[in-house]
């Protein structure tokens, strides 16, 4: 990376250790700023396009309150469950407390669903680019004590769909179809193609 991408003020507006540690993969060096943004107040037709939604309004409530030439990247992961007898899906984001993520785990226990991560990206020049991935997770069949026993690490806490993919939740899971880093947090191919235009040797790597 030569040394003017490199001076370029590269800001991401999440406080989530996930993505902080996948965006340390690039090597380019960021700041934290978290949005403030509350995503109960936002709708959408589709799960989709929530998640670019919610991304998109991170983005730009942190790019308001940064340097006009910082790029500033925001994500929003949301876990999307199919509806028994409905033909539907429900979002899953994170729960209240304790009982509400078992309630989550269990009706993720043995079944697929999808992890939708919508990205945002206020380019140095300032335009917003946008982009969503989305990764297919089918879970094992959990007993009531798995569930209980996880819950009580504390860990699904703070995670949307009550589980963590890099962490102890990991064990709950029967296969992965697609991007990984997705199901993390921060789709990484993507994150590279959204920050090519300002740091133009990223999106050189994510092709070689």
């Amino acid at each position: 990376m030569n040394q003017n991408d490199a001076r370029k003020p590269l800001i991401l507006a999440s406080a989530s250790p996930r993505r902080r540690d996948l965006l340390e993969q690039l090597g380019i060096p960021f700041e934290i700023v978290p949005s403030a943004v509350d995503e109960s107040d936002l709708q959408a037709p589709t799960p989709r396009e929530f998640a670019i939604l919610a991304a998109r309004e991170k983005c730009l409530d942190v790019a308001r309150r940064v340097a006009r030439d910082a790029v500033v990247l925001a994500a929003d992961t949301i876990v999307c469950v199919p509806e028994a007898d409905a033909g539907e899906e429900i979002v899953l984001g994170k729960p209240s407390g304790p009982e509400e993520a078992r309630e989550m785990l269990r009706r993720l226990s043995g079944i697929a669903h999808r992890v939708i991560t919508g990205m945002a990206v206020r380019a140095g020049g300032g335009e917003v680019l946008t982009g969503a991935e989305e990764t297919r997770v089918t879970f094992r069949c959990l007993s009531d004590t798995e569930i209980a026993d996880y819950v009580a690490t504390g860990e699904p806490l703070d995670k949307a769909g009550s589980y963590g993919a890099q962490g102890l939740g990991v064990r709950l899971i029967e296969s992965v179809d697609g991007d990984f880093s997705n199901v993390i947090g921060l789709p990484m191919d993507l994150t590279r193609s959204l920050l090519r235009q300002d740091y133009p040797q990223v999106g050189r790597d994510a092709q070689s």
